[in-house]
């Protein structure tokens, strides 16, 4: 497969240097905006990437790129993978993977319609610990409570403070802690239990208007999720899952995974998710596994997680009149 890079942003940076340990995966080409130019030339120079572009549709002309991976701004996510598609190009987004739940379903749509593989990249869906995790669901009993907290203090959040504004803490361009840090919590209750019957959010919010920290409540038939998620503030990152008869902890933030404990019937079992492996490694190798393999059921299996998780940060961002509205 042949990739295409867009952007120059921290999330392409690790993207680079993950693909370096996947083979199958050629970086062909890197796109960035043209007063980027000179930061492209810098990583196209480093990662030894024979094309660099500072034009969009140039690249999406390119014959021998396969699949385009997107890693810009929230807002810019709809616009340049609908552009890609269209192109007959495969597409791997960063999450979230759309800011308004119809433009996902109509991606998803798309990309259906006219066999194209799309991914959403959340890097611990794929991991291999994470059958385990579903493997024990079933042995820990009636659940319960579901608990999710990934907070990190944000590199930008002083300069936030200061007035200056980065995309992350800017309600324009889609950013905010709901749509970033929480997004991997969504996803993590959402893969496994499927759409909850409710939704709200509770924000803290900066004097911008955006959320800077919050707890999304998901309400299920016979249990409650809580995620939380900040970017002004840090602890220690975990998910959990209680049942009636034992639990399951992650331990960690889905980018620094430390270990998965099992709890059954008070007997604990743990397994250590420390690895020398790049996080990224295990997306990029199922992706590219799909794509040979041309497995478009578990494609979809995939899609319509993350359908269901913009349908859930939407719906969390509506009950407090947030981004969300158009």
């Amino acid at each position: 497969m042949n990739l295409a890079l867009v952007g120059n942003g921290n999330i392409v940076h690790s993207a680079l240097e993950a693909l370096q340990s996947v083979d199958g995966i050629n970086v062909h080409a890197l796109c960035v905006r043209a007063q980027s130019e000179s930061k492209g030339k810098a990583l196209q120079q480093k990662y030894a990437i024979p094309v660099l572009y500072t034009d969009y549709e140039m690249l999406l002309n390119d014959a021998d790129i396969d699949a385009v991976y997107i890693g810009i701004v929230n807002l810019l996510h709809y616009e340049y993978a609908k552009k890609a598609l269209s192109a007959g190009k495969h597409v791997i987004v960063e999450k979230p993977s759309c800011v308004h739940s119809e433009e996902i379903r109509e991606l998803a749509a798309l990309a259906m319609s006219d066999n194209l593989f799309l991914f959403e990249a959340v890097t611990f869906l794929h991991a291999d610990f994470f059958r385990h995790l579903q493997d024990a669901l079933s042995q820990i009993g009636k659940i319960k409570i579901v608990q999710c907290n990934f907070s990190k203090y944000s590199s930008r959040y002083n300069q936030y403070l200061d007035g200056v504004v980065h995309p992350v803490f800017d309600p324009a361009c889609a950013g905010g802690t709901l749509l970033d840090l929480n997004i991997y919590n969504l996803n993590f209750v959402i893969s496994l239990f499927g759409k909850p019957q409710d939704a709200v959010y509770y924000p803290v919010m900066g004097y911008n208007g955006v959320d800077t920290s919050g707890i999304a409540i998901l309400s299920y038939p016979s249990f409650v999720a809580e995620c939380t998620a900040a970017k002004d503030s840090s602890s220690p990152g975990f998910m959990q899952v209680q049942g009636e008869k034992g639990w399951i902890k992650i331990e960690g933030e889905p980018d620094n995974l430390k270990a998965l404990h099992i709890c059954i019937d008070n007997k604990v079992r743990t397994i250590s998710l420390v690895t020398e492996k790049h996080r990224m490694v295990d997306e990029f190798s199922d992706f590219l596994m799909m794509y040979e393999k041309q497995d478009v059921g578990r494609m979809k299996h995939f899609l319509d997680i993350s359908v269901c998780v913009c349908e859930v940060a939407e719906k969390c961002l509506a009950s407090v009149g947030g981004q969300s509205d158009k």
